[in-house]
């Protein structure tokens, strides 16, 4: 299991994002202010500060937590490549929205002057670990010393390290991303149906750097149709079309694929064309990569 491709191919937003925490932490902590950072009872109930509220969502308090954050973000990009920028715009919106109101109300249960919350996009990265825990499926499993471990393993290490990073006030955020995500999920007024305007995407889109990602991938099409003739005489002969059958790739096969970035009508065409063996349509899938 990967994020799919290196870079940012088919994740403008995820690569906005990044750049702006990276950004945002960086000015702080270059201006020796990470202290400043964070949100308590104070800053929102008696001393209302907007710019804390804003920063709060971008800059990381450490320079741990910045490394351990843009990893996990930078994984999560995965989301964005299945349900498409538009869709995981809303995902971000809501989970940070979500996260920060279930914060704002426990900061206002607890009136505890001395409480201050850590800073940084914890509810968008807990809450990623909702689809991740469902959605993810587990391709390699192993043990080390007798412990079973998997794949996954190694990311909910970073998030662990990252959630007890600044003990409690690093852990109250975790867990309303948590519960954001729990709450995105169930589909409640087909929230996942939503998705913000083509336009605002593509303006993520055009913000892309050259060092920073992938070239663009080639719109979605027949499989085969992508391959330039002599790999596609290559791949015909090395993956022969299979009879006609009514038997359809398994939807595991398919979520894998889709996972590591491919697109799904072109998971489900290489999975057809492989006889359903996934290594066979991954090096199907790769072969019409544009190079």
């Amino acid at each position: 299991m990967n994020g799919g491709p290196s870079g940012f191919n088919n994740a403008p937003v995820t690569r906005a994002f990044v750049i702006a925490c990276a950004l945002f932490t960086v000015f702080f902590g270059i201006q020796g202010r990470f202290n400043k950072l964070g949100l308590s009872y104070q800053d929102i109930f008696q001393n209302f500060r907007l710019w804390r509220l804003i920063v709060s969502g971008f800059a990381f308090s450490s320079a741990p937590e910045l490394m351990f954050g843009l990893y996990l973000l930078y994984y999560f990009r995965v989301f964005e490549r299945q349900i498409g920028s538009n869709k995981y715009s809303v995902f971000i919106l809501f989970s940070i929205t979500v996260s920060f109101l279930f914060e704002v109300l426990t900061l206002a249960l607890l009136k505890d002057p001395a409480m201050k919350l850590t800073s940084g996009p914890y509810g968008l990265i807990f809450a990623s670990f909702v689809p991740f825990y469902f959605d993810i499926p587990v391709s390699t499993r192993f043990r080390v010393f007798g412990v079973h471990f998997s794949d996954k393993s190694f990311i909910y290490l970073a998030g662990l390290q990252l959630l007890i990073s600044s003990l409690n006030r690093s852990l109250l955020p975790g867990m309303c991303g948590i519960l954001a995500g729990s709450l995105y999920r169930p589909n409640f007024f087909r929230i996942r149906k939503a998705k913000f305007p083509e336009f605002i995407t593509s303006f993520f889109s055009r913000l892309s750097l050259p060092s920073m990602g992938n070239p663009p991938a080639a719109p979605s099409r027949n499989v085969l149709g992508s391959i330039p003739s002599h790999a596609g005489r290559q791949a015909e002969s090395n993956y022969p079309l299979p009879v006609p059958s009514t038997i359809e790739p398994p939807e595991d096969s398919i979520a894998m694929l889709v996972s590591m970035g491919f697109d799904r009508n072109s998971a489900r065409q290489a999975l057809v064309q492989a006889r359903n063996d996934i290594n066979a349509a991954t090096n199907i899938l790769l072969e019409a990569q544009p190079h």
